[in-house]
């Protein structure tokens, strides 16, 4: 149960909108102490570094730029290797314009080599209309995640994998999908760690994302129920998490009690 790293998710793990989550802080702590190496692997593309590291802090967590890997870094990180063009017409937030040209792409409004849509809570019918018009002529369609709905305080509301269809029907064209679960995030968080598959824990609360993340990856996984998913999206034969904990609090506990 003692693991080199830990990749971790934020929103239903750490807080729950601008709500703390019990149990969080202090692991985090207990990593520190450690001297555990970890990351912050999220497919918030609304957010910059910053903003999460200050977020964070609001909670009492302390984090560095390079522990933060959101989905929308991971795109922009993709379109650079591609080496394939750097337009990229974006529907999306500060969070996904400053990754993309911070790795030196063209955020525009005209012909474009890329589509990348990430969650815009200023979203347009125009907005999909360009992207829609984009990727009909010829751009490269880009999702940073597929999540259908995020947790908030308020309740779940649409996640960027609702953009995303809409874009994805209107066009029949398939998107390029970077967050969690898919490869692209776990190879990305593995290099910033350096570290294999076999030494990390990744903990998250959405089975859906987090989970499968791991669990394609070849990665032990910790769910904890403090998010989106419950122990009824365990049942039906789907693959099962390595671990299953109410909240970090218990984790905690555990692995202080086997590890002393």
């Amino acid at each position: 149960m003692k693991y080199a790293g830990y990749l971790i998710d934020l929103d239903g793990t750490m807080y729950r909108g601008n709500e703390p989550i019990d149990g969080a802080k202090e692991f985090i702590q207990h990593l520190q102490q450690t001297s555990t190496p970890h990351m912050y692997v999220t497919n918030n593309a609304t957010s910059t570094q910053s903003a999460v590291i200050a977020k964070l802090k609001k909670f009492g967590i302390d984090a560095k730029e390079e522990q933060v890997l959101t989905s929308a870094i991971a795109a922009a990180n993709y379109i650079k290797e591609k080496q394939a063009g750097n337009q990229v017409y974006m529907i999306g937030e500060v969070g996904l314009r400053e990754a993309l040209e911070k790795e030196g792409m063209i955020v525009t409004d005209e012909a474009s080599d890329y589509v990348v849509v990430g969650l815009d809570r200023e979203l347009t019918y125009e907005k999909l209309a360009t992207a829609c018009t984009l990727i009909r002529n010829g751009a490269t369609f880009i999702s940073t995640n597929k999540d259908a709905a995020i947790p908030t305080e308020a309740g779940f509301k649409p996640g960027n994998g609702s953009i995303t269809q809409a874009v994805a029907v209107s066009t029949g064209v398939k998107p390029i999908y970077i967050g969690k679960p898919e490869a692209i995030m776990v190879e990305q968080a593995l290099h910033y760690l350096q570290m294999s598959k076999e030494e990390v824990l990744m903990v998250g609360d959405n089975y859906d994302t987090d989970i499968t993340f791991g669990i394609d990856a070849q990665i032990d996984t910790l769910m904890v129920l403090t998010g989106v998913s419950t122990r009824e999206h365990l049942q039906g034969g789907v693959k099962q998490p390595t671990y299953i904990e109410e909240n970090l609090s218990t984790w905690l506990a555990r692995i202080s009690q086997v590890n002393n």
